[in-house]
């Protein structure tokens, strides 16, 4: 953060134990453990005609926020504007809030209500936000739902239904393929496909729990699971094809990239598809041609967000009603997580270590990581 603007901001907030609000922010990108800072902001104003005022009750960091922080992800957000006198990002793209005040003209939800936001980059690691009423989305029917149910609908689980029903007409008894099966995206996808009645295959990486891994994924309704060396394996091909009972598989989910999925999408059948939704592996993704000219393989790819920029307010508010009644069925669980508390009470410095803390060891936690962010408003 710039030093001038940081004295500004001192000397203006951090020596009041009284705050109003509180954001996690940058105004340069870098290594979040360095560049990112906790600001105290004043209480919101009512909202202005079509746009409501929100609370966040919890907010996840996900690999893409880190990505955005960093300055390598393609979408990028817009400043703040109107509190700062310098360009500054508030971080986050995924969380739960709850209405505190509508604004003249908004009819589509009420004070109370949970809400997700559905605008790309929309900076949820705030304590509070205004935001238009066409940004957000009512999650129904939240009785019965968990806190960390509804602050991790947004991205995973409606990438997760969406590739799975948007490409292929497939049909109870129809396998489908996937790489990163342990992502958060991928335990989505093992779980809607087993309440749809499909069968998946699934790759992980090898590990030193691989055996607890598999055990976990078999829980959540996976069929089989393999690591990426057994796509080595010359006699895998056929190991699969006994397992589907030379079924063809038709669709394909990646989330890698690079050979392993060249090797998994080796796998597909006649006229399948394959949707990729991530790169972890940071390498391109490189296919035989025969795949194209013989077997007719489409590749696609697939960004929730854009999703929500195409279809209507009422597509999105039919995805949630359907998200929503596969978990109050028991079918979409919570992910694996832990909830990080910023307390109210703490001055921005010791809030800034605490956030800088969390993103130091983000790596070694194993689990969806959600912030937390107390207000006194």
């Amino acid at each position: 953060m710039n030093a001038v603007f940081r004295a500004r901001w001192t000397r203006s907030f951090s020596t009041s134990r009284s705050r109003s609000n509180r954001a996690v922010v940058y105004t340069q990108n870098g290594n979040p453990a360095e560049v990112l800072s906790a600001m105290t902001f004043p209480k919101l104003d009512p909202p202005r005609p079509s746009t409501v005022n929100v609370k966040f009750l919890l907010s996840p960091i996900n690999p893409a926020d880190i990505n955005v922080v960093e300055g390598v992800y393609p979408a990028k957000p817009q400043p703040v504007q109107g509190i700062w006198s310098e360009d500054v990002y508030i971080g986050g793209n995924e969380g739960l809030a709850i209405v505190t005040a509508i604004g003249e003209g908004v009819d589509s939800v009420k004070p109370r209500d949970w809400v997700i936001l559905t605008k790309a980059q929309a900076g949820t690691w705030t304590a509070v936000k205004n935001i238009s009423a066409e940004e957000i989305v009512k999650i129904p029917n939240p009785e019965g739902l968990s806190e960390v149910h509804g602050a991790t609908m947004t991205v995973n689980p409606p990438t997760a239904y969406n590739m799975l029903n948007e490409f292929v007409g497939l049909k109870p008894g129809d396998w489908v393929i996937q790489n990163g099966a342990n992502s958060a995206v991928g335990q989505a996808a093992i779980q809607i496909a087993a309440a749809q009645g499909l069968k998946t295959i699934n790759f992980v990486r090898n590990r030193d729990d691989i055996v607890d891994l598999v055990q976990r994924l078999e829980a959540l309704g996976a069929n089989k699971v393999f690591t990426y060396d057994d796509l080595k394996d010359r006699e895998f091909r056929k190991k699969i094809s006994i397992l589907t009972g030379n079924m063809e598989i038709r669709l394909g989910l990646n989330c890698v990239g690079g050979p392993e999925t060249t090797q998994m999408t080796k796998l597909l059948g006649n006229d399948a598809h394959l949707v990729s939704y991530g790169a972890m592996s940071k390498q391109p993704l490189s296919f035989p041609t025969s795949l194209f000219i013989f077997k007719n393989l489409t590749a696609h790819g697939f960004w929730q967000h854009g999703w929500y920029q195409r279809r209507s307010h009422l597509d999105r508010e039919n995805l949630m009603r359907k998200l929503v009644d596969l978990t109050l069925q028991g079918k979409l669980k919570e992910p694996e997580h832990e909830i990080v508390t910023v307390p109210a009470y703490e001055s921005d410095e010791e809030a800034t270590m605490r956030i800088r803390n969390i993103f130091k060891t983000a790596q070694s936690y194993g689990k969806k990581i959600l912030l937390k962010l107390e207000c006194s408003s």
